[in-house]
């Protein structure tokens, strides 16, 4: 009777803009006897609106049309569902499964978001590929630093297992260093270039004290063993001669315990908040007891939470000449923020604004696990997406939906699961989303799709374990897989550094070893290069529209398109072989990957294989002179059509 992503019901499908008009209709057997219907608006925080629906005529012979139109006033979130009168009583229309109804007074309500009038975000990064460098551990110029602290293990073995056992006080201080830096990026810039990559997201590069550097030291000093601020200068320089953009992180729920600011190890001049209540940072602390009793993040000592709401601290980090807007002047082209769902609303209003100041094109994207339009956090609902806030966030539920699928999961589910972030997402974060399959937080992609699940075992299981010969032979197929659906999904792919080579590991820190250069494997980074091709061919992948085709046994397929062209997606994760048929329009698209569709229509899908054809409208006829007076008149063509029509008949709307 309804089905919220489809605009037979529902026009304008997905996220709107404030002040939109938004048609909805419900189609209604007429054996129910409808006698009236309605529209039920519940305003997330605000008035409930009921809104009586219309009858507006028949669809067929045994079903009718009831609708209505809502106009929201204001941004936010609004829950709805639908109510008919009918003989059987007053039955109620809830969500069902892939934004279809059931008729269930327990189904959850439909979500509609509306997000503030002119509300934008960057273009740059629409289309692009992004690439995830954990410093320490990409690549090392070996460049003689200056001021690097004495107390660190420098290691000369690059590519050997990280330090996780504790030390003799039973701490485990991540203070190895394998010695990547700034400047070997700034060598491995060709190589990046030949993946397609348009953006590099950096782990912090900040000074601090362990080789992950989320204990912030100093926010307005590189680390040394990186470089010095005139090498960020350079790669960004560089990189943006190759179109090449970079993402800092930024780390602002918390600091380090051994730093400028709290300066519990008493390693800089002080004073720190530590070791004085008259020091100029002391306010940013929460202390239950000074000095040893303080709020810290997740309970680590060494890391003592800030209070974002302290003005001095929100000036230092979003004021003039502060933080954000000093290494955004330096070369930087945005922001991902560490644990943003633990950032205040009026933080993270602070920082857009500065960001955006500074640079209208800068990107402000956050890291949220959840989706991040429903997410609450701190007993209130966020607002990160509804356009004064963040630009994008991290995909964790995309994550989710390609391993999942990839490892047995329910396809239908897993598609739900993307479509339902699809659907509540405004279209220019949609845009943007980082589709990751792995970063420094989960463990490899390789090792999910092809090893053992970790799951309860500790790091001793961890550091021993690695994928047997079948296991790498078989994850390598998978991960070929994921890789098509991260490239051809909404939002940017992003590569964690090290997976288009083969790179597996468990949890951090196995998750984090040394780039492998010269022991690639090669024919793995050939299909990340051949996928970054597509990437910057295909206008559709950069904000075009989805559709889900064929989802079913061991299949996910689904269409991307626009205007300009499209594209057909295909994956087979089982073992046995596949056939999926096309409208006649898709005989002619090339093969991108996998196999063109035969002369019946049918595209092959072999194990673990699959199939990507791009599709582009038919080139215009060429002009022809006028033909003699004699010759009999040709037949008109008919007219062209455009890439979205021909997609737009794989999928089948409901009736």
């Amino acid at each position: 009777m309804f089905h919220s992503r489809n605009p037979l019901y529902r026009d304008p499908v997905g996220a709107v803009e404030e002040g939109t008009r938004v048609h909805f209709r419900i189609t209604v057997p007429r054996d129910l006897h409808c006698s009236a219907a309605r529209l039920l608006m519940h305003q997330d925080g605000g008035p409930d609106e009921t809104l009586g629906m219309f009858w507006c005529g028949m669809n067929g012979e045994a079903y009718e049309w009831w609708e209505c139109h809502f106009t929201p006033s204001a941004a936010g979130l609004y829950f709805y569902e639908f109510f008919i009168d009918t003989w059987r009583g007053c039955l109620r229309l809830g969500r069902g499964f892939c934004g279809e109804d059931a008729v269930d007074p327990k189904a959850p309500c439909w979500q509609m978001t509306v997000y503030e009038k002119g509300f934008s975000t960057p273009d740059w990064l629409a289309g692009g590929v992004m690439y995830q460098i954990f410093p320490d551990r990409f690549h090392a110029s070996q460049t003689p630093k200056e001021g690097v602290p004495e107390d660190r293990f420098l290691r000369d073995d690059w590519g050997g297992e990280p330090v996780w056992r504790p030390n003799e006080k039973g701490e485990v201080t991540n203070s190895d260093y394998f010695g990547g830096d700034l400047k070997g990026i700034g060598e491995k810039l060709p190589y990046l270039k030949s993946l397609g990559v348009t953006c590099l997201y950096l782990n912090p590069i900040f000074e601090a004290h362990s080789n992950h550097r989320y204990n912030t030291a100093d926010y307005s000093r590189i680390d040394p063993l990186l470089g010095a601020e005139e090498d960020f200068r350079l790669l960004c320089q560089k990189a943006g001669e190759l179109g090449i953009r970079v993402l800092l992180d930024g780390v602002f729920s918390h600091t380090g315990s051994d730093s400028v600011y709290f300066n519990r190890e008493g390693r800089y001049p002080g004073p720190g908040a530590y070791q004085s209540q008259e020091s100029p940072y002391f306010p940013w602390y929460t202390f239950q007891k000074w000095p040893n009793r303080y709020e810290s993040w997740w309970g680590f000592l060494t890391l003592p939470n800030v209070k974002e709401t302290d003005p001095a601290y929100n000036r230092y980090i979003n004021g003039p000449g502060g933080i954000v807007r000093g290494w955004l002047e330096k070369g930087a082209s945005g922001w991902r923020l560490d644990v943003a769902d633990e950032l205040p609303d009026d933080f993270l209003d602070n920082l857009r604004r500065a960001a955006k100041e500074q640079d209208p094109e800068a990107l402000v994207l956050g890291e949220v696990w959840e989706d991040a339009s429903t997410k609450s956090a701190y007993g209130k609902r966020r607002r990160y997406l509804l356009g004064r806030q963040l630009d994008s966030v991290m995909n964790y539920p995309f994550r989710d939906a390609v391993l999942g699928f990839l490892t047995g999961a329910d396809p239908g589910e897993m598609m739900d699961r993307i479509l339902q972030i699809v659907e509540n997402y405004p279209p220019q974060v949609l845009r943007l989303l980082m589709n990751h399959i792995g970063t420094h937080d989960t463990e490899r992609a390789l090792t999910v799709l092809g090893g053992e699940p970790v799951g309860n075992r500790g790091r001793e299981w961890q550091s021993r374990t690695f994928l047997s010969p079948e296991q790498r032979r078989r994850g390598m197929q998978l991960l070929k897989l994921a890789a098509v659906l991260q490239f051809t999904l909404p939002g940017v792919p992003c590569i964690y550094y090290g997976d288009e080579a083969g790179m597996e590991g468990y949890k951090d820190p196995f998750n984090r070893r040394g780039y492998p250069w010269g022991g690639e494997e090669k024919d793995l980074v050939e299909w990340y290069r051949r996928l970054g091709a597509m990437r910057a061919r295909c206008r559709c992948l950069r904000e075009g529209g989805m559709e889900p085709m064929a989802v079913d046994g061991s299949l996910l397929s689904y269409y991307r398109f626009d205007g300009e062209d499209s594209l057909f997606c295909a994956v087979n994760r089982g073992d046995a072989p596949r056939i999926l048929y096309l409208p006649q329009e898709w005989r002619r698209a090339e093969a991108l990957f996998g196999t063109s569709a035969a002369e019946d229509g049918g595209v092959f899908l072999p194990p673990l294989g699959c199939a990507v054809l791009h599709l582009q409208p038919p080139a215009p006829e060429p002009e022809t002179p006028p033909a003699p007076e004699e010759s009999p008149e040709e037949a008109p063509l008919p007219p062209a059509r455009t890439a979205s029509e021909l997609a737009s008949r794989g999928p089948q709307k409901k009736k």
